[in-house]
């Protein structure tokens, strides 16, 4: 890879390749993805050439949620992890961070005729919900957008019952010889520009791209996860890491 950032000082944090006072990247995320709600699934079958649908169809698979389990979905937003765990029935709370994206999604979810499911507006890193309140955590390309990612981390480790399951689908680094470079070109070049044809919005899509650039690899990331009192955890990658799925449980 070959774009750099500055390190970030205790009192900024990365905004992209931007650095930004930690108080003000919520505010900055939020404004991208209210910019982009409306228009977020069909993007991401432009980036991704639809693959993003079968590496969460993948992701859920590992989840393996049962009828009567109490699973919170965060970052959820448009719903596309819940919509695919509403069949086991289990009781899923959807929760994000940005009231439009949840518009959305209880949106398509009237439109599917998906019942049942819980919406929440919450902070990941201030979770709202009781001590040991779920059976699985779940988090799907939303980790990266997270001010301060052990926080969150802590919060999934809290909320969950002991026994509890951890799983976040995330974008990461991959180690096939020749596919970074490739995909950087890709990602750096193309991206924004769809962004600009499919959303009417350049900037939130370099930023996206920007984001994925800035977080930390598997054993990094994995090392959060135990950081924050998880067991068992594992990195699953997928095209040689370009996407990972990690898991850890609350023992």
């Amino acid at each position: 890879m070959t774009d750099t950032a500055p390190e970030p000082s205790s009192d900024t944090t990365s905004f992209g390749y931007r650095e930004v006072p930690t108080e003000e990247k919520v505010g900055l995320v939020g404004q991208v993805f209210s910019s982009v709600a409306s228009r977020y699934d069909v993007m991401n079958d432009a980036m991704s050439v639809g693959a993003h649908r079968l590496w969460k169809d993948k992701f859920v698979r590992r989840v393996k949620p049962r009828g009567g389990e109490a699973i919170l979905d965060m970052a959820g937003g448009t719903g596309d992890i819940a919509f695919r765990m509403a069949p086991s029935g289990a009781a899923i709370t959807v929760s994000d961070i940005n009231p439009d994206m949840l518009a959305v999604g209880v949106e398509r979810a009237k439109k599917k005729g998906i019942e049942g499911l819980g919406w929440s507006e919450q902070n990941a890193e201030t979770l709202s919900f009781a001590d040991r309140s779920f059976d699985a955590y779940t988090i799907a390309f939303g980790i990266r957008n997270v001010t301060d990612i052990p926080a969150a981390l802590r919060e999934a480790h809290r909320v969950l019952k002991y026994g509890g399951r951890f799983f976040c689908l995330e974008f990461s680094t991959t180690v096939w010889p020749g596919f970074a470079e490739v995909y950087d070109a890709y990602s750096h070049h193309l991206v924004p520009k769809l962004g600009k044809l499919l959303a009417k919005d350049e900037d939130s899509y370099r930023y996206l791209i920007e984001s994925i650039r800035r977080f930390p690899d598997m054993p990094t990331f994995a090392g959060m996860i135990r950081d924050a009192g998880f067991t068992q955890v594992k990195a699953e990658p997928i095209l040689g890491g370009l996407v990972a799925i990690h898991s850890g449980w609350k023992a």
